[in-house]
Parts: C-alpha cells; structure tokens; sequence
C-alpha cells in the first residue's frame, strides 16, 4: 500500500575498524574513505577529496567485452577490498518493484581483463552477486539457488539445489520484499568458507490470479503468491551453507518458522556466528538470537514487547571489540539508542531526551561520537545531530540552523568527509562536499549558501501551519494558496492525503505544494492545495503519536483529517466549503475513498488511486502490524475499510485503478463498484489494463492519467475565486 517504496532497500550497518557508518546515502564511497568511485561517461573513476582529483579506474575500453563495439551499461558496480577487481552489475531486469535480476561481469583491475559471471545461466537471472572477503570468489542466486564461483578457475558451483518457483532461496518472495524491504538473501561469513542465507518456503501460499487480457488474443492469467490478512506466511528458516561441501546447517531458531518472521540477519564480524531479528506474526514481540554456525546452536540474548508493533532494525553495529552492539527502540516512548551487551544483561542509554532519533549516520568509536539524523522541535523537518556514544553527552545540533528546511549526509568511513544535500519547500535540492571535521564545504564556490544565492525564490510561497482540531489533536500541514490570493474572496481547497504508517506527507521539502498529478499549474488555476499529517503518520512526535493508529486505519486518521478541515473551513472564510475536494494514492487512495464516504458533509469531491477498499483483501504482513491478526474477529479491519461506508457516498468520486497491480488488487476496484452499485451510487472510473501499483507502464499511460484527473477535479471542484 505503499506508491513510493521504490527505493527503500535497507542499508545494513558495517563495521569499519574504529568508525561504522550507518547509511550510504547514494556515495559509493572508497574504503579509506579520503575518495569515492562514481560512474562517469561510461568508466569508473574515483574522486579524491578534498580537491576532488579524479583518476579512472575501469576505462571504456576495459568495460568493453571482446567481440563487442560498446562498454557494458554500468548499473551499479562494487571493489573488492584490495581495490583489484570489479563486480560490475548490467542488462538489469524487473522483479515487482525492484530492477534485481541482470548480468555480472568482473573486471580485474590489474590484468586488464573482463569475464562474465554465470555463464550458461538464463540471460539476466543473476541476484545480488558479491565478492567474498577475500576476493576469490563471487556468489550470487539464479533461479532461487545460490551458487558461487571460483574467480581463478572459473569453477562454479550450486550451493543450493532446492529452489523452484515457490522454495526460494538467497531472495525473498513478495510480500518479505513489499513489507519488510528483503531483496538480498545471503551473507558471506568473515572468514570466507560459508554462506548464511534465508529459505523461504511459499510451496503453501495461495495464487491470486490476475488477469492479461490484452497481450494476446486470449487471455491469461498472471499468478503471484500472496498471503492475504489471516492466511499463513510463508516459512522462513536461516542456514548456512560450506562453500567446500556444499552442506547446509540449518539454524535452530525457537518457534514455529510459518508463526514467526526473520526480517534481519547478520554475521558478527571477525566470528563464526549469526546475529537475527525474529518477529512473532503479531509483530508486538522482537527477540534477537545468537547462533553459532557450526552447531546451529542459538541463544536468545534481548526481547522486546510492544502493545502495538514493533519495526525491523535497520543493522547490528558492534562496539568494545564485539562485546556490545547499538540497538534502536521505541520502548521508552521514542526512537532511541541503545549499546546492548552481547549478552543482553546490560544496557546504556545513549541518546536521550523527547526526540525521535530518525536515522543514523555514522558511528564514531574512537572519538565516542554518534551522529544522526532528528527534529525535535519540528517534524516536518530533518537535521543532523551529534550526542556522546557513551551516554553520558548533551543532545548536540550540527547543521547549520540557518538553513530550514530537510538534510541528508553520507559520510565517508573515516569521518573525514560528507555530502551534504539539503532541500525545503522554497529551496530546490542542493549538495555541496564538506569537510566533515570543521563543518565547512571544502569550496564556497560548491557551498550550499552559495547554490542557494542563484536560485530564484518563488513568489508564491508554501505556506506551514499548526490546526488543532476538536479533539485536542495538533496536526502539521502545509498550504499553496493561489496566485493573487485575496483574502476577501472564496476559493476550492484541494487536500493531498495518505495518512498511514507508511507515509508522511506534511515534510518541508522541494515538491511540497505541487501536485505531479494536475496537467497545470494549480495556484495559477485558483485552487488552495493542502496537506497534512494525522496521527499514524511516520512523523518524529514519538511512539505514541505514530502507534495511535493500531486497529484505528480507517478510523482515527480519518477523523483527524476530517476533523482538521472542519477546522480550517472554519477559521478562514476564503476556503469555499461547497468546492472541497481529496485525493491520494495507494493508502491515500483508501483515506480519500473513507473521508469522502465517513465525511460526506466535508468533502465533496474525491479521486482515488489504486486504493485498498477492504482491507482483508491486503498482505498480511502489512496490514496485520498496525491492525492486529483478525483472530479471532475482523471487526476492526470491516470497521476501517472504504467499502463499509460507500453507501454514504453523496459527492463525485472518480476511482482509478490498474489491472495488473499486484500490489493492491483490482479485486479492490470490483468490491468497491458491486457496492456503490448496489447503493445505486452514481462515480465514475477509469481501469487501466496491466498496469502495476505505479500505473506508469505503456505509451501515453502517465500523461493520460493526469488529463483524466485534471478534467474530472475541474468539472466537478472548479478552480478559480468568487
């Protein structure tokens, strides 16, 4: 239920000697961390900080396979350690939302020569390749089987035999891959010598069939495995696999494998053993285990509970010579670190405060530093932060405060250097190069302040505003009033919604105000465009706001929304309360369809996308977390779900909806219809055939959508002041 999910892979933490960082943030970054590789006019090079040298590393020619005229089209590409070899990733392929499959080469570096991998497998079926540590090898999935070969020889061989279509494993099927962002299945051991990776079971998880019905002249169906709320997971386990025998030691994880998830697994470096989360199917209780990969043999070490859910980690980092690891909870109210001993028996504190802790950046060992990302004062915003690793520091604000707005940083592994990108609703996206350890760019002339002086400010500025509504709920939002706004006169408001976990749509970045969907520009027209995050949104105001929402989708951020309108229409006579309409996709979809139905007398005027109608037609990963299981009773999730309250329909509604979304069915688009038709409810509708979650596929596709769109918000909700 989740539109922009597209680029959501989890960046899992790594140790690197005294100084560990968190996330990447797009910088391929060298492993002393003084350079970083880039892509460039079809070679790779690298970029020496701070005067930005370059040299190239792979040329045009070295990425150009014999009997071929043209280089490789590099997608992504990764260094062995030594900086000898390349692992260079082409001719990419669509698995649902991610390009996954393709073709590897190596390049090594320093015979000047470029071999492909997998050779006499299916053309573009490779997953995931890596190195091994110690450069010899490349493993990779083909056709859910692991296999891994040897670069001096040429040699490969299967470390699975297994997989079919529904035994899955070094991947993930659908709904891991949807719900907790598992791409990459398998993990190579410090040591070289074995494998840990993920099985997947999904022999028992039931087909839903779509339907092709233009691609020939008769139709087919278009199976994809998908467990529904209420139907059982897949079975999950973890083995590790000898590279010597090919023998698989299957993991001894407590608990029954189809009841229970494992969204994380790790080696603890420098060790023969395997760190994993596990989940029950509840997803309110996280244990994390220890396992020795030789025995199998598993200890429990850290349990957590939760009334609502609890998240995934996002890594393992480890301290004090592998004695300690950071972990990131909300169990005291908001999300903060932890260093947990390796036995669990101790835990310290480290950051501190009424503050959301919303990433981390890097952790500095050495110097007993962590920096992260936060907003303690204003969540629709971002900055970069510092406290003591060992607890015992001030709350620390590293960004300059004259810049508001949203920041991101990658930092290079040493802690020497960082880009440093920052957006907001007046400033388009800037970057500057920065010397991390005075704070400064490393050139005004690449300054972000200096970017930022040759932009043209809008003259139409978007506009942050606080409502609290009847029920004592403050609620952030942004609002873009037309061009040659007069206050003395009364013109449509058109919210933006999406109001689920997943989602926050409220942030002060570049875009906020601008709706991609209308063909034109909606304040030139006359419209006031605005959004705001209720309670549920995925916003730092703490634990309680974000898990207010559990067994309420449908119903408590529905009633915030509706709620925090009432009380704009209210406050400002320039809002026309008879031309309010709401739109949103996916999850916005479902909010639009329930306001428009719970709140007919606020709303006059909906258009949903791709919207779950029922939501026991969802994945059970995602709906079951923030719903509960619908054992033993549904209620809540018939409670929350558009189609209960389509016979209040009095507006205009246009539902649009691609057949061939596997995320959310079409089987949505037909509840909904058979129940607005029973109702003799009069909407229209636009399907289009084969069309995924995105509905971008096919010539024309996007452009037509946002015509449709427009056409029907201007008949029904015209724009312009009276």
């Amino acid at each position: 239920m989740k539109i922009n999910k597209l680029c959501l892979v989890i960046a899992f933490i790594a140790l690197l000697g005294p100084i560990v960082k968190a996330q990447r943030g797009g910088v391929n970054w060298t492993k002393d961390g003084s350079s970083y590789y880039l892509n460039a006019g079809g070679e790779i090079v690298t970029i020496t900080l701070p005067k930005s040298e370059r040299k190239t590393i792979i040329s045009r020619e070295q990425l150009t396979p014999a009997n071929r005229t043209t280089p490789l089209s590099v997608r992504s590409f990764q260094l062995t350690d030594d900086g000898t070899k390349a692992l260079i990733y082409t001719n990419t392929k669509r698995v649902w939302r991610q390009d996954s499959r393709g073709d590897y080469w190596v390049a090594d570096i320093t015979n000047n020569k470029l071999t492909q991998i997998g050779k006499g497998r299916p053309e573009s079926s490779l997953m995931f390749a890596k190195f091994s540590p110690d450069g010899s090898k490349v493993a990779y999935v083909s056709e859910h089987n692991i296999y891994v070969e040897d670069l001096a020889s040429g040699a490969i061989k299967a470390l699975t035999t297994d997989g079919t279509l529904r035994m899955i494993n070094g991947t993930f099927d659908w709904v891991y891959e949807e719900e907790f962002n598992c791409l990459d299945g398998f993990r190579w051991s410090p040591d070289s010598k074995s494998i840990a990776y993920w099985q997947i079971d999904a022999t028992k998880i039931r087909n839903f069939l779509m339907i092709n019905n233009t691609d020939s002249i008769y139709s087919f169906n278009v199976p994809v495995e998908y467990p529904k709320v209420g139907q059982n997971p897949s079975a999950c386990k973890i083995g590790v696999v000898d590279i010597e025998t090919a023998k698989t030691n299957w993991l001894a994880v407590p608990g029954d494998n189809i009841q229970h998830y494992i969204p994380r697994m790790e080696w603890i470096p420098n060790t023969n053993e395997v760190i994993l989360q596990q989940l029950n199917r509840e997803q309110n209780e996280s244990k994390v285990f220890i396992a020795n990969a030789a025995t199998g043999g598993i200890t429990e070490i850290y349990k957590e509970n939760d009334k609502a859910w609890i998240d995934a980690t996002d890594g393992w980092v480890w301290l004090n010579g592998n004695k300690e690891f950071v972990w990131q909870t909300e169990k005291d109210g908001y999300t903060h670190l932890y260093r947990i001993s390796r036995d669990g028996k101790k835990e310290t504190l480290i950051t501190k405060g009424n503050y959301d802790v919303i990433s981390v950046n890097l952790i500095d060992e050495k110097n007993n530093l962590v920096y992260f990302m936060a907003s303690p004062t204003n969540a629709t915003q971002k900055y970069l932060y510092k406290t003591k690793l060992d607890g015992r520091g001030k709350l620390e604000m590293v960004t300059p405060s004259v810049l508001p707005g949203t920041h991101s940083y990658s930092i290079s592994p040493n802690g020497l250097f960082a880009r440093h990108s920052y957006n907001s609703s007046t400033v388009s996206p800037v970057t500057e190069w920065m010397n991390f350890t005075t704070n400064n760019p490393l050139t005004m002339d690449g300054s972000i302040t200096s970017q930022m002086a040759k932009q043209q400010q809008p003259k139409n500025k978007v506009e942050f505003f606080k409502v609290t509504t009847e029920d004592g709920v403050e609620m952030d939002g942004w609002m873009k009033k037309p061009d040659n706004f007069n206050p003395n006169k009364k013109y449509p408001v058109v919210f933006y919604v999406y109001g689920e976990p997943a989602s926050q749509t409220a942030a002060d970045v570049w875009g906020a105000g601008r709706n991609g969907l209308y063909a034109g520009d909606m304040a030139k027209d006359g419209y006031i465009y605005i959004s705001m995050d209720n309670r549920g949104a995925p916003v730092p105001k703490g634990a309680a706001w974000r898990k207010s929402i559990y067994k309420n989708i449908g119903i408590i951020n529905i009633r915030d929304q509706a709620m925090a309108t009432k009380k704009l229409l209210a406050t400002y006579s320039f809002m026309d309360k008879d031309r309010v309409a709401v739109h949103g996709w996916s999850g916005g979809g479902s909010s639009t369809l329930n306001l428009l139905f719970q709140y007919p007398e606020i709303y006059s005027t909906g258009i949903a996308v791709a919207a779950v109608a029922n939501q026991l037609t969802y994945d059970n990963i995602y709906q079951e977390r923030y719903m509960g299981t619908p054992f033993p009773s549904t209620e809540a999730y018939v409670k929350g779900s558009p189609i209960t309250y389509a016979k209040n329909l009095k507006g205009n509604l246009l539902y649009i909806h691609g057949t061939g979304d596997d995320n959310v069915h079409y089987q949505n688009a037909e509840m909904l219809i058979n129940e607005l038709v029973k109702n003799k409810k009069v909407f229209q509708m636009m399907s289009y055939p084969n069309r995924t979650h995105g509905i971008f596929e096919g010539e024309g596709t996007s452009e037509h959508l946002s015509l449709v769109y427009t056409k029907f918000l201007k008949e029904n909700c015209p724009p312009g002041a009276r």
